[in-house]
C-alpha cells in the first residue's frame, strides 16, 4: 500500500539498502506510477453534485487566486521507471541512468496535467499554482548526495518544462538535493540554478531528510545557516515539507507530514533564528500542522520560556497555508491566525483526493472553505488568495509580469 501504510495484521518495514539508507516503502514507486497513469486517463478528483463548480467571491475578491502548494503528482510512468533504475543501481554507480536518459515528450507532459491539475484549476476557479515535484517522492533518505542531486535535477527540470508549457498556470518551486547527514550548503548550487536559470520562486525544505528518524540538527541550528543566507540573497522563501516516511511507525501523509509541520514551528519558537535572519520566510503547510489548534499552548510555552509574544517572535517570518480539508478546520485557522499570515493552498491531486460524503464536494477544494469562512472579510480573502503570496514569494510578482 502507498504512503507506508501497513497491511492489516502486518508491520511494513522499510527496505534497507546497501548504502545504509532506507528505500521508499515497499510498492510505493509502483503505486505512484499506477496512480499517475490511471489519473491521466480518468482523474479521480471530480466535482460532486452533477459537476457543480465552485463559485468564487468576486474571483478572489477582485484579483488572482494563487495556490501556493501544488505538487506534480501525475507524472508520466517514464519518470518512475528512471527512478527505479536509479535506486536499483545504488552501490553500483556505473549502472545508474544518466540524467539525459529520461525521455518524456511535451505531449506526455501536457497529457499528464490537462485532465488533472489544469482541469481542476478551471473548475474550481484558481488562477495559478506554485508547483513543485511530488513531496513524498523527494526521498532524501534514499542513496547518497549524488543520488539526490541527480534525482532533484531530473525532477526540477520537469517542473521547469511545465512552467514553460503553461506559464499562466504554473510557477516553479524546487526540490532541494538534501541527503541524510549531508550539510545543507550542498543544496545551494541547485537552488541557484533553479532560481537564476529556471525562474523558480522558492524551494521545499525537508526538516527531516532521514525520513522519520530525525537525525539532522533542528532547523534553527547554524548547520542550516549557509542555505538560509543564500535564500535571503535570492529573496526566496522555503516551504517546510517532509518527504516519505521510512519509519513504519509514521504514516506519511497522516502522521509524518503533520509531525514535521508542528516540529518546525516549535523549533522556531525556541530560537532566535529570525533575529539572525529578519527577512527569512517559511511557509508551514497543511494549515500549520497541530499549531493553530494548540495556539494557546504555544503562546503559553513562549511565555513560560520567557520568549516574546508569538506575533512579535514569529509572525513576520512564518506563514501557514490552507491545506486543511474541512470547513471547521479552516474556520479555526482563520480565527486564530492573522489573515496576513495565511496563504491559499489546496495541494490538489495530493494526499486526499476523494469526495467528502458530508458535503458532496472534494475534500481538497479549499477555495470553497475560504469563501465561506465567517471570520474573513473581502479584503482578508483577497490577501489570502493573492497578495500574501506575492509578499512571501518575493520574486513572484516579477515572474507573473514577465
Amino acid at each position: 500500500m502507498p504512503n507506508g501504510m501497513a497491511m492489516p495484521g502486518r508491520r511494513a518495514m522499510p527496505r534497507r539498502l546497501a548504502c545504509g539508507c532506507y528505500a521508499p516503502p515497499v510498492g510505493m514507486l509502483a503505486a505512484m506510477a499506477v496512480n499517475a497513469v490511471s489519473f491521466g486517463a480518468s482523474p479521480v478528483n471530480v466535482e460532486a453534485a452533477a459537476g457543480a463548480r465552485s463559485k468564487s467571491v468576486g474571483e478572489g475578491a477582485g484579483g488572482l487566486v494563487i495556490d501556493c502548494h501544488g505538487h506534480y503528482t501525475t507524472e508520466p510512468k517514464a519518470l518512475f521507471d528512471w527512478r527505479k533504475r536509479q535506486i536499483d543501481a545504488i552501490g553500483s554507480p556505473s549502472q545508474a541512468p544518466r540524467i539525459d536518459a529520461l525521455e518524456i515528450s511535451d505531449d506526455q507532459l501536457r497529457e499528464s496535467v490537462e485532465g488533472a491539475q489544469l482541469r481542476l484549476q478551471r473548475e474550481r476557479g484558481t488562477s495559478l499554482t506554485i508547483f513543485s515535484p511530488r513531496a513524498s517522492g523527494m526521498g532524501h533518505h534514499v542513496g547518497d548526495a549524488s543520488v539526490s542531486a541527480a534525482w532533484s535535477r531530473v525532477s526540477n527540470d520537469l517542473i521547469f518544462r511545465l512552467t514553460q508549457l503553461y506559464p499562466k498556470n504554473f510557477v516553479g518551486v524546487c526540490q532541494l538535493p538534501q541527503s541524510t547527514g549531508v550539510e545543507p550548503r550542498n543544496c545551494i548550487a541547485e537552488l541557484e540554478r533553479c532560481v537564476n536559470e529556471l525562474g523558480f520562486v522558492g524551494c521545499n525544505l525537508n526538516p527531516d531528510p532521514s525520513g522519520g528518524f530525525w537525525k539532522e540538527p533542528a532547523l534553527t541550528d547554524k548547520w542550516w545557516y549557509p542555505l538560509y543566507e543564500k535564500m535571503v540573497e535570492l529573496n526566496v522563501p522555503a516551504m517546510v515539507h517532509v518527504s516519505a516516511s521510512a519509519n513504519s511507525v509514521f504514516h506519511a501523509t497522516g502522521a509524518h507530514y503533520i509531525n514535521g509541520d508542528t516540529t518546525a514551528f516549535m523549533q522556531f519558537l525556541t530560537s532566535d533564528l529570525f533575529r539572525d535572519f529578519p527577512t527569512l520566510k517559511f511557509i508551514i503547510p497543511h494549515g500549520g500542522g497541530a499549531v493553530p489548534y494548540h495556539w494557546g499552548r504555544y503562546r503559553g510555552l513562549a511565555q513560560d520560556l520567557k520568549r516574546p509574544p508569538l506575533s512579535e517572535l514569529l509572525l513576520n517570518n512564518v506563514f501557514f497555508d490552507t491545506c486543511v480539508y474541512h470547513q471547521a478546520g479552516i474556520d479555526l485557522l482563520t480565527k486564530v491566525i492573522p489573515a496576513r499570515n495565511i496563504l491559499f493552498a489546496s495541494e490538489m491531486v495530493g494526499a486526499v483526493k476523494g469526495i467528502d460524503p458530508e458535503t458532496g464536494y472534494p475534500f481538497d477544494d479549499t477555495k470553497r472553505y475560504i469563501e465561506q469562512s465567517p471570520s474573513l472579510g473581502a479584503g482578508e480573502r483577497r490577501a489570502i488568495f493573492e497578495t500574501n503570496a506575492r509578499a512571501v514569494y518575493g520574486r513572484l510578482s516579477a515572474r507573473l509580469a514577465a
